[in-house]
């Protein structure tokens, strides 16, 4: 049984993570909200990330960094704040939890950590210039970090395309915006968070023990089609 600490297990992603997770492992969820399921192998603390002290902890295996924003807007009407907001949930956030619990990852079972990008790192999308920008630097951190913490650690992320969480809610807010994106993707469909966790699963696993540096992009077809 393993120790995995969840930024952001309360909602969306994170929490299917965290529900997929319990079954085998101990889970420690860090996030401003408590998560609505109580089991004996689950630890809460409940921090804001930007702004908080982060809880000491004894033991991690594995770092699973979940929060994220959905920020659309045309250039003319994002401020600098806005950027310098998603860049702070997006990459500060994920640093700031690197850096303060390295030391006791580094002494994990077969250690790793799992960030996430965005499509819309890879695939120019109108309105997509804040979260685009912070999150193609999760993927430049992803390369570095796999180098620098290779063979101990391994560093990877998943770069989903839209999914049915709670953030995506106004994106896909009635039945005709949910079949146009239906419809926008090669493969037809879009991301449900049980799908991610799975992939997520499967990177911090003993399975995935020969990737590191890797952006998983779970899409749909939408960045590798045009049908």
């Amino acid at each position: 049984m393993k120790n995995i600490l969840i930024i952001g297990g309360s909602k969306g992603i994170g929490n299917a993570i965290l529900k997929q997770q319990l079954q085998e492992n101990k889970v420690i969820n860090l996030s401003r909200t408590v998560p609505e399921i109580i089991h004996t192998n689950l630890t809460h603390f409940s921090a804001d990330i930007s702004k908080d002290e982060l809880p000491e902890i004894e033991n991690i295996d594995s770092i699973i960094y979940c929060p994220g924003t959905i920020n659309l807007k045309p250039i003319t009407s994002l401020s600098l704040d806005d950027f310098r907001n998603d860049f702070e949930i997006n990459v500060i956030g994920a640093i700031k939890t690197i850096q303060k619990y390295l030391p006791i990852l580094k002494k994990g079972d077969k250690p790793s950590i799992l960030l996430f990008s965005t499509v819309a790192a890879k695939l120019g999308m109108p309105y997509h210039a804040s979260v685009a920008a912070s999150k193609a630097a999760i993927e430049g951190l992803v390369k570095s970090l796999g180098a620098e913490l290779a063979p101990t650690i391994r560093v990877n992320a998943i770069a989903p395309t839209i999914t049915d969480t709670t953030l995506a809610a106004n994106i896909l807010r009635n039945d005709r915006m949910k079949e146009n994106m239906i419809e926008r993707h090669p493969m037809k469909g879009y991301l449900n968070t049980e799908e991610v966790a799975s992939m997520a699963n499967f990177l911090i696993s003993d399975q995935a023990q020969s990737m590191s540096g890797q952006i998983i992009t779970m899409d749909y077809g939408i960045v590798s089609f045009k049908i």
